[in-house]
């Protein structure tokens, strides 16, 4: 049995800083990591402490900011490395839920 999500309908670049309400500004994001996003469009690299904005998947390449090792995502770059933070994407039930997608040949995603 897989897993049941809810996903929110996220805005990229948030509407209170002139996001608009349109399929290229919007992002299927579970709950947890659009409640920690909010209306952010800036976070802080951890290992740089340098400013840098949020992962957009509309304009930047998945590959070129994040890794897979084994259940536990890797920053690539300053982007990847602040989205993973700022979205807590390597909290314990994240990966909880990354191995039994491996289990049955889910994870990692193609």
């Amino acid at each position: 049995m897989g897993q049941a999500a809810t996903f929110h309908i996220d805005h990229i670049v948030p509407t209170m800083a002139g996001g608009q309400t349109v399929a290229e500004n919007l992002a299927l994001a579970c709950v947890s990591c659009s409640l920690c996003k909010g209306a952010r469009q800036m976070l802080r690299d951890p290992e740089t402490g340098r400013k840098v904005s949020v992962f957009n998947p509309r304009q930047q390449n998945w590959q070129e900011h994040f890794h897979w090792e084994g259940v536990y995502l890797a920053g690539l770059t300053a982007t990847g490395r602040a989205t993973i933070e700022a979205l807590n994407l390597n909290r314990a039930v994240i990966q909880a839920i990354r191995a039994e997608e491996e289990f049955f040949n889910r994870h990692p995603p193609p």
